[in-house]
């Protein structure tokens, strides 16, 4: 799995020749970080001086723990749902039955590859949320990793969405796309009106 490898064997197999793990992996890599830097911020929020906010940093560090396993297991999920649909292409086509079977394979790989770094990017709009409060009431000697936190899940949203968006252009079921599309424009939406700063 590629969360038990060492950060260089990682970055040693993403630089590699093959298109796995990739982007989508990456995607869900930054928004662990976030997650991690996130919880860091609420862990050095404590003390008889935030005695008035300790319960709202105890949710926010409890939030940003899910989400780091969220994103931890994307980084996998991402990469398996790529492989599996790379196998779906090796199908046998010698017949037309044969290539209806192989057809559909692929749509169904493809919605799930699609699923998961929208899930991703879902997520990340929650957790940059839950960091902009993490800087409200947080630590003041934190707030320059609360803002590397908003910056990194920053960039794990658009990476998810990327991926998101280059998957749609194979998908055959216009209500899916349609879908999706509309998800999409909403988490933008709301991603502006976050105002966010770096």
């Amino acid at each position: 799995m590629l969360i038990d490898k060492t950060v260089k064997d990682f970055l040693t197999e993403l630089a590699s020749d093959s298109p796995a793990p990739g982007g989508g992996s990456v995607a869900a890599l930054s928004g662990a970080l976030g997650a991690s830097l996130c919880g860091m911020v609420m862990r050095l929020t404590h003390g008889e001086k935030y005695a008035s906010v300790s319960e709202e940093v105890a949710h926010i560090m409890e939030e940003a723990l899910k989400l780091q396993d969220f994103f931890i297991k994307s980084i996998d999920a991402d990469t398996s749902a790529f492989n599996e649909l790379m196998g779906c292409f090796k199908l046998p086509k010698d017949t037309d039955e044969l290539k209806k079977v192989r057809s559909a394979s692929i749509q169904v790989a493809t919605k799930k590859a699609t699923l998961i770094p929208l899930s991703v990017a879902e997520n990340c709009i929650h957790l940059i949320k839950l960091t902009k409060k993490a800087l409200i009431i947080g630590n003041p000697n934190a707030k320059s990793d609360g803002k590397v936190a908003i910056a990194c899940t920053h960039a794990a949203f658009f990476g998810a969405v990327y991926n998101v968006e280059i998957n749609l252009g194979s998908i055959n079921d216009a209500l899916f796309v349609g879908d999706i599309e509309a998800k999409i424009k909403v988490m933008k939406d709301e991603l502006t009106s976050l105002k966010l700063e770096f």
